[in-house]
């Protein structure tokens, strides 16, 4: 693991680098940022915008040193401020990102592509000098991508819930949050857990208002602690199996996040729209709309379509790509020296 923001150790074990630096703070702070923001546009992993700025090996060494109480300044810090921007980033701008994304998904989904490529040269370099298994995990990675984004979604089927289904959906939601490429609501839907999640979230938060301490303790007990307990051992699991293929199998590990980037982009091709919504026809979260839905259902809601781009749009897109992907490679240069000059070390 010569390339990887930490050093390997006996028997494989690493330890995790005690100090960081101003400019890797800075790259922390930026990374969280934008997983903060990823979280708010739809098909947009918060892992992928980790790997893209370069921080992405040493969050995951930083996730499995606090599970395994583990507890030091250095990785103690790198999560505070990764959790603390993207906190930040998701009140701050849920609403601005979430009408941008609406009124401009092909500005925004152009942007979020270059985001996402910055982080190309990032891998490739970590993984060089490239080897098969490189190769082939980057063939895996991009195919899981192309799975993801192309096939069926759940919105069509059932949308029933028991406490295992649950349990396995908070697991999935933490995977997607430390696996970059994976959309946690995209694998929500996959499963049919998105809207009984959310709706027991509404509940909750309603009954706490309303002063229904029996029916929010119910809600507490029957949907969000399965699902909190499913994030919590599958962050723990997810982030120590990542460390472990780091270690064990980096080639191929390096290759197949090196795919995720690449395939993430196929989920986010720009040229979406809302399609018009048709009572009896129209699928919203799992229901068919009705003719009273037409005027209280969220155009962010509704199913979406490709369109044929004008001249102008293909340019100003690939603009707005050129300009993402400068920036994230700009972010990911900061404190590279800086971090492969300072010290490792228990």
């Amino acid at each position: 693991m010569s390339k990887t923001p930490s050093s390997s150790g006996p028997a494989g074990e690493t330890s995790e680098p005690s100090t960081m630096g101003p400019r890797e703070s800075l790259r922390a702070v930026f990374g969280g940022l934008l997983m903060g923001l990823a979280n708010l546009v739809p098909g947009i992993s918060g892992g992928t915008m980790l790997l893209a700025v370069g921080i992405y090996p040493r969050f995951v060494e930083a996730v499995a040193a606090v599970t395994s109480l583990r507890l030091r300044k250095g990785p103690l810090l790198l999560l505070g401020l990764i959790a603390g921007a993207a906190l930040t980033g998701i009140v701050l701008l849920a609403g601005p990102v979430k009408d941008l994304v609406v009124e401009h998904r092909w500005v925004m989904y152009s942007l979020f592509i270059g985001l996402t490529l910055g982080g190309v040269p990032v891998v490739w370099a970590l993984a060089r000098p490239v080897r098969p298994a490189v190769l082939a995990g980057a063939l895996a990675g991009i195919a899981v991508m192309v799975v993801l984004a192309l096939g069926p979604r759940a919105e069509a089927g059932s949308q029933d819930s028991n406490l295992l289904l649950l349990f396995v959906a908070g697991l999935a939601g933490a995977g997607a949050m430390i696996l970059p490429g994976v959309s946690g609501g995209y694998l929500l839907l996959l499963l049919g857990q998105y809207v009984p999640i959310l709706a027991a979230i509404e509940d909750f938060e309603a009954a706490l208002r309303a002063g229904e301490r029996a029916v929010a303790l119910h809600t507490f007990l029957h949907v969000l602690l399965p699902v909190g307990l499913g994030v919590l051992l599958g962050v723990v699991a997810v982030s120590r199996l990542l460390r472990w293929l780091l270690h064990r199998y980096e080639k191929a590990t390096l290759g197949v996040l090196l795919g995720l980037l690449l395939g993430a982009v196929v989920g986010l091709w720009p040229f979406q729209r809302p399609v018009e919504p048709i009572p009896g026809q129209t699928i919203v979260k799992g229901r068919v709309l009705v003719a009273e839905d037409l005027a209280t259902v969220e155009i962010e809601d509704l199913p979406t379509e490709t369109f044929p781009p004008t001249a102008s749009q293909v340019v100003f897109a690939l603009l707005w790509i050129a300009g993402g992907f400068s920036l994230t490679t700009a972010v990911a240069r900061l404190g590279r020296r800086e971090e492969e000059a300072s010290p490792r070390g228990d």
